[in-house]
């Protein structure tokens, strides 16, 4: 748990004074049974009025005091568990966003998501019941144990029956209780990825009427949660009931013992009195001490779960030198490949990306195209090192990537991805994503070109129109445009549109790439597409098929020397298909 540590050191003054206050408070509650028994056994026995009112007036006084320092011991103890929790899910959350592509792969994004909420959750509430229970109830237990032998050394043999059986049953609970928490927490991962599968395709769901499906998938996971739930707690709730029942016989033993030495006159019967009392506070303790052993039989499921997103370190490399992305000027925006393979680390079949070489030029629209399958959005990912190469290497400006610092590299690389995704918020919100600080100016010029300026401007808030989650009041060629003119706002060297004109009409894909090489003349433009239309008019057009380059040329070459690219442009243009 080295993670912990942090915030050890940084709260560990704020915890001592809590504890301060609790010890206080425990002392108070530990004076309380003893007073009692001065006003039983000194003033109620001898009828002394005086008596029972002065030592009354301290045990109020005692209690007074208690209630403040647990007023304070609260205050404290809240507001360092919530600072705690809620610095941890942010330091969680800044080490998700440095993971790599590889990283996040490892993990579900629903475990991950129960980590930062409902693992952080149960540390945070273990933190918390620390200093308010879980030192108080040992203090309460050790001190009860000392006051009640003090009192009556005879009558603490049953103490010394008691502790140890209910010390056993609490070490019990713990190690079998944390086997049945592990599978709870991964109960929950399952339940959370169903709910986030449904909400991200509830259109998919709807178009289909597969609501049966859906809701009898989600019952199944959620009636596995409360089994396995039901199951950890009725394993862990014969102890409490079990802790009681010890402790209830040896105050029947105590009554017992006490009853027949009341008639000997060797004990009063206020010292029976605070003997229960303080078998009372044992039990009490004790049953706390349960109590806050299963929390933190959750919170080490937690902890450990928390600990494998902590200890996982970045699969991708970090720069091995200074070198910081500046573009050589007669080179700005050149792009090599140059033998490169690439398979994704989460299985081990072959390579994805087979011995790619190729070379764009500053200025250069290259397009990509192949079938299904054949690679082309795994090798885009690479060039802004959302994976890194198995073997090879990428160059920018002549510079091997992994040299560069990433987040250069990535200021000055454009991405428009397969999946175009948009927030909340409004049109112009959505475009500055790419330029924090861009005018509005700026604003309507990557908008033009990108096409979306007219649509935007027919709305009746023109860019101020607010989108919903997802951009769901936009078609999909709309959306498109969008984020087209997101990554044009910033101005980069390298464009890569990764089959992001997909839901845009022929016409106005072509107005498009129009005007990229009008406003843009010394931009490296890369497209991806399944629509041969989309690369008819790259300077040179590379013929992906199963991972590997087939050809590499322009359109008029390719019809001429590549078979795969023939038989595309037969199934789509040379047979005539309607939707083109």
């Amino acid at each position: 748990m080295e993670f912990l540590k942090k915030y050890m050191f940084k709260y560990w003054k704020l915890f001592f004074t809590a504890v301060f206050f609790l010890s206080i408070e425990a002392y108070c509650d530990l004076l309380q049974p003893t007073i009692m028994a001065g006003i039983v056994d000194n003033g109620v026995a001898a009828k002394k009025m005086n008596i029972v009112m002065s030592m009354g007036g301290k045990m109020l006084l005692v209690a007074a005091f208690g209630a403040f320092a647990a007023t304070m011991r609260n205050i404290i103890s809240s507001s360092v568990s919530q600072k705690f929790g809620a610095e941890l899910r942010l330091d969680l959350f800044k080490k998700i966003q440095s993971f790599s592509f590889d990283n996040v792969d490892e993990f579900e994004g629903a475990t991950l998501i129960t980590r930062l909420t409902n693992d952080i959750t149960q540390l945070q509430n273990f933190t918390n019941g620390l200093m308010r229970i879980f030192v108080k109830a040992p203090l309460l237990c050790i001190g009860s144990l000392i006051m009640a032998t003090l009192l009556n050394p005879h009558l603490a043999v049953v103490l010394l029956v008691v502790v140890p059986v209910i010390i056993c049953m609490i070490a019990a609970s713990m190690n079998i209780g944390l086997p049945f928490f592990i599978k709870v927490q991964k109960s929950i991962d399952r339940v959370n990825g169903v709910m986030r599968e449904y909400l991200s395709g509830i259109r998919v769901v709807k178009a289909f009427n597969r609501f049966d499906y859906e809701v009898n998938r989600f019952n199944t996971e959620n009636e596995n949660l409360a089994y396995v739930s039901t199951k950890a707690m009725k394993v862990m709730a014969i102890f409490s009931p079990g802790i009681t029942l010890v402790v209830n016989l040896g105050i029947v033993v105590v009554l017992w013992i006490g009853g027949f030495r009341v008639e000997s006159h060797s004990i009063h019967v206020g010292q029976i009195i605070a003997f229960i009392n303080y078998m009372t506070q044992i039990l009490s303790s004790l049953m706390m001490i349960s109590f806050v052993f299963n929390m933190f039989v959750r919170a080490r499921v937690s902890a450990r779960r928390i600990g494998e997103v902590f200890s996982k370190e970045n699969a991708m490399s970090s720069a091995v030198t200074s070198y910081i992305y500046k573009g050589a000027i007669e080179e700005k925006g050149r792009l090599d490949f140059e033998n490169v393979f690439f398979k994704y680390k989460a299985n081990d079949r072959e390579p994805v990306i087979k011995n790619v070489s190729f070379t764009c030029m500053p200025g250069e629209v290259m397009g990509i195209i192949g079938s299904t399958g054949s690679g082309k959005s795994s090798l885009i990912n690479l060039i802004p090192r959302f994976y890194d190469v198995t073997s090879g290497c990428i160059k920018v400006d002549g510079e091997d990537i992994r040299n560069i610092d990433i987040k250069k590299l990535r200021d000055n690389i454009a991405v428009v991805p397969q999946k175009i995704v948009l927030f909340t918020g409004t049109i112009m919100d959505n475009i500055r994503w790419g330029k924090e600080m861009a005018k509005e100016e700026e604003v309507a010029r990557a908008s033009t070109i990108a096409q979306a300026h007219d649509f935007i401007t027919a709305f009746p808030e023109g860019y101020n129109t607010t989108l919903g989650q997802g951009g769901v009041n936009l078609s999909g060629g709309q959306k498109q445009r969008i984020s087209i003119a997101r990554a044009l706002i910033k101005n980069p060297e390298l464009l890569i549109l990764d089959d992001s004109t997909s839901a845009v009409d022929v016409a106005t894909e072509t107005k498009l790439m129009g005007a990229l090489k009008e406003y843009y003349k010394g931009l490296s433009c890369i497209i991806i597409a399944q629509r041969i239309t989309s690369v008819m008019m790259a300077d040179r057009i590379i013929v992906l098929d199963n991972g590997s380059i087939s050809d590499i040329g322009s359109h008029e070459e390719l019809l001429i020397k590549s078979t795969v690219y023939k038989d595309i442009y037969s199934s789509q243009i040379g047979k005539g298909v309607t939707e083109l």
